[in-house]
């Protein structure tokens, strides 16, 4: 089993250019890290690699200073030639084994799991987290799958081996339901990406999330 992971999984804003409202990705993410945000996630499916790759080092250029990871969704060729921190893996995306052997014993891969057979594959020695959910209803991810609720979150939460991030509907109102269950993380897309003051949302989420750790 892999240890403790050191990076902080407690606000993951996962970014993208079809989610920033026409905005710079770079100025929504700088306005969250400002807020809170502890680690962030690029994602852009349909992409060039060229394009992302270069966005990634303009990201990891402003986040590496601050020691906040950049993680990647998917796209693992993209987060070695980037020097972004690691991965994230969905259910149909590279398998954890084959990114593990990319990215060796330091990188950070990141897997999902929204059911309980999604739940049974993941490896706490190949993996260093995972996002589960969606636990509330969303429009950020077409193929999110139906919402678990909390009391999904927490069944799935207590057989999974590794940390968890809650994601999916997760905004400042509910944050604080979704942090009492002892999750290690809240992760968002459009409760920051999507607001007129990603900066203020970010920190609305923070103590949102710190009143549901009970700190």
């Amino acid at each position: 089993m892999r240890g403790q992971p050191t990076f902080d999984l407690t606000l993951y804003l996962v970014v993208g250019s079809d989610a920033v409202r026409g905005r710079s990705v770079l100025d929504v993410v700088a306005a969250a890290v400002r807020g809170g945000v502890t680690l962030v996630q690029l994602r852009e499916k349909t992409m060039p690699d060229a394009e992302m790759i270069a966005g990634a080092r303009v990201l990891i250029d402003l986040l590496g200073p601050l020691s906040v990871p950049l993680i990647i969704n998917d796209r693992v060729e993209v987060a070695i030639a980037a020097g972004a921190a690691g991965v994230h893996l969905g259910q149909d995306d590279l398998d954890a084994a084959r990114a593990r052997s990319l990215l060796g014993p330091e990188g950070i891969v990141g897997v999902s799991a929204g059911t309980m057979a999604e739940a049974a594959t993941v490896s706490a020695g190949l993996s260093d987290y995972v996002g589960v959910g969606a636990v509330y209803p969303t429009t950020s991810k077409a193929d999110a799958g139906a919402a678990i609720g909390i009391a999904g979150l927490q069944a799935l939460q207590a057989r999974l081996p590794l940390p968890v991030v809650a994601i999916g509907g997760i905004h400042a109102g509910n944050a604080a339901e979704v942090a009492a269950t002892g999750v290690a993380g809240v992760a968002v897309v459009s409760a920051i990406c999507g607001a007129d003051d990603p900066e203020d949302a970010a920190r609305s989420l923070r103590q949102a999330i710190a009143a549901g750790r009970g700190v």
